[in-house]
């Protein structure tokens, strides 16, 4: 959606339309604190953007108009926006109010042409609530969200396999996904400023510097990403990987980082109160040979960074050696259900699990 809270005010208050305005409390009676939800247009010639402190934007536009958020307001706009969504598709995954990706291989309406059918869909979210949208359409969800941002507002944007080198190598690095303005600064030292630069650098050079981001801003700029349009509403599972640069070599380099993962993996799923029965190890070799080998029980397993970390290293048994190291390492906990839902043991059967 277009400066979407804003959109929605003006819609609201046409007033609104003419002046700078910006969603936040107003700076002058809380003491300088808040941060920009978002800004209309006519305030962002001012320079003022999402997620600026309040006090800056009141500094770069002292006659902006300020109003607080409604954020009730805005999700029942947004759940109307997604009823039209799903006339089109049921494959939505939902990223924010405003921002949505949506997969229309296959669609209801049957277009064959995604640009008619971002039209019509823009048509249709227009006529029904006076708000507008740009889309982007292409092969995967990184570029897909680059060609939606390319040119706001109402706009569409396709960005074809044969035409992603060129549009990777202009973009500027401000503007890849996850290059926030702590890492900006960082990349501009390294001579990095747009996709050209960032393409000359090798993978394992970008690992050593930005970790496992490096190895998603390699793929990134050569145009792969291959993360599916999430649309199931319950987690299947959680897990946390890391990536190694240098390797890892020696059984206590294994052993620590492996711990990290398992205290990690069950601090989240224990702020997600949930529970699963599979604990999945994942192993990547120097060579991006990846295994994976999984454990399984009929009940639930104990949530605790301990017990992860032993099944894990029952797993790593099994594992192949390194020859030349160990890439990353990955825990996962997957057969989900939330704590609520409690297995009462019966010594009635045999416990039954399986390592595979």
């Amino acid at each position: 959606m277009d400066a979407f809270y804003a959109s929605i005010e003006e819609r609201d208050t046409p007033a609104y339309k003419t002046v700078p305005l910006v969603i936040t409390r107003d700076p002058r009676t809380t003491g300088g604190r808040g941060v920009v939800t978002t800004a209309n247009y006519v305030a962002r010639q001012y320079g003022i953007h999402s997620a600026m402190p309040a006090q800056q934007a009141l500094k770069l536009c002292p006659k902006a108009t300020f109003i607080p958020p409604n954020f009730p307001h805005y999700r029942e706009i947004s759940d109307h926006i997604h009823e039209i969504f799903h006339q089109y598709t049921d494959i939505i995954e939902t990223v924010a109010f405003d921002e949505a990706y949506l997969d229309v291989t296959q669609n209801k309406p049957d277009i064959k042409d995604p640009v008619v059918l971002a039209a019509e869909m823009q048509r249709q979210i227009w006529q029904e609530t006076h708000l507008t949208c740009s889309v982007g359409i292409s092969y995967s969800k990184f570029l897909a969200k680059e060609a939606s941002d390319y040119r706001k507002p109402v706009g569409v944007t396709v960005i074809h396999a044969e035409d992603a080198p060129d549009f990777l190598a202009k973009l500027p690095i401000e503007r890849f996904r996850g290059v926030g303005k702590k890492t900006v600064p960082k990349m501009h030292d390294l001579n990095i400023t747009n996709g050209a630069d960032l393409l000359k650098w090798h993978e394992m050079d970008l690992i050593n510097q930005f970790g496992r981001f490096g190895e998603v801003l390699y793929q990134h700029v050569r145009g792969v990403d291959n993360r599916p349009v999430e649309y199931q509403r319950d987690r299947k599972s959680i897990g946390k990987e890391r990536t190694y640069w240098p390797f890892l070599t020696t059984q206590g380099e294994v052993t620590t980082q492996l711990t990290k993962l398992a205290g990690m993996v069950a601090a989240e799923v224990r702020k997600k109160q949930t529970h699963g029965r599979t604990v999945v190890l994942k192993v990547r070799y120097g060579d991006f040979k990846t295994i994976t080998k999984r454990f399984t029980q009929a009940d639930f397993i104990e949530t605790s960074a301990d017990e992860f970390l032993r099944l894990a290293q029952q797993l790593m048994t099994q594992m192949p050696a390194p020859d030349d190291g160990i890439r990353l390492l990955g825990i996962t906990l997957t057969g989900l259900a939330p704590q609520a839902f409690e297995n009462i043991k019966l010594p009635l059967f045999n416990d039954h699990r399986d390592f595979e």
